[in-house]
């Protein structure tokens, strides 16, 4: 029998992961997702034909699996309004929510639920995401597992079993889109400067980062062994990527992912005192 899930909040992220749930066979029965609002429920009710309803309380009900995908601004106010059916009922708790720590979560849910913290990111839209886990003890090892396929469903899943280490995946994966779409601005500004119109500067970095991509990861080559494969000695290449060193590309792309890792836990200390 599938499990019994529901979504607390019917956002991007939230539609992602039921897309991806349901493509890979999990009944649309067996699904509920939740808003305030029937006019923000109604296009995911009719694009995936799953349970919709503006009631909390009333959906988690009998529930297995509870996902937590509400903005953190407004998480206090919805666990705390959870809480005593969740203490009832004790399901699977998967917080999608960046900068609330299992600590807070579990104060405002009551305490000792089976809770995951999970660090998901954006191209999980498209069914190519990284996602990040975290269990509290409370988790069995067969929830553990039934939220390993439920996030599978839109990407790659991996465990870290010290919470702290979600600020590192935050770094890494969580907030990496941006740095990738940034690269891709930059590529395609100076193709236009190296005489490309915009379109085709844009499509040839798009397509090399997609080739480097899928060879770096149908490969047992470490990216450094790949990068050298690419560098002829003396060549074009070999020129550009000892510029992009000696530019202090490394240590410019540590400290940023410093500086993330560091807002993440600012986060978490000003949203767990709300």
């Amino acid at each position: 029998m599938a499990s019994r899930v529901t979504f607390i909040g019917a956002g991007n992220m939230a539609s992602a992961i039921i897309g991806g749930m349901i493509s890979n066979g999990h009944p649309a029965t067996a699904i509920t997702a939740t808003s305030p609002s029937d006019a923000f429920l109604e296009p995911i009710h009719e694009r995936y034909g799953i349970r919709t309803n503006t009631d909390n309380t009333t959906a988690v009900r009998d529930a297995d699996i509870v996902v937590l995908a509400v903005k953190p601004q407004v998480m206090r106010d919805v666990c705390e309004g959870l809480r005593d059916t969740l203490q009832r009922q004790r399901p699977l708790i998967i917080s999608v929510a960046a900068g609330l720590d299992a600590d807070t979560l579990q104060a405002w849910l009551g305490g000792d639920l089976p809770l995951i913290r999970c660090m998901p990111n954006t191209p999980s839209l498209v069914g190519a995401g990284a996602a990040g886990l975290f269990a509290s003890p409370q988790v069995s090892e067969e929830q553990r597992t039934q939220a390993t396929g439920l996030l599978e469903a839109v990407g790659l899943v991996e465990w870290v079993e010290e919470e702290g280490l979600l600020d590192a995946v935050t770094a890494v994966s969580g907030s990496g889109p941006a740095y990738f779409f940034l690269m891709f601005e930059a590529m395609e500004e100076a193709g236009v400067k190296l005489g490309l119109s915009a379109e085709t500067a844009r499509r040839l970095a798009l397509q090399t980062a997609l080739g480097a991509a899928r060879m770096a990861q149908g490969s047992d080559l470490t990216p450094a062994r790949l990068k050298r494969n690419v560098m002829s000695p003396g060549g074009t290449t070999e020129r550009a990527v000892e510029y992009l060193e000696h530019a202090g590309l490394r240590d410019t792309m540590a400290k940023a992912m410093e500086a993330c890792a560091r807002r993440a836990r600012e986060m978490a200390d000003e949203f767990g005192q709300r």
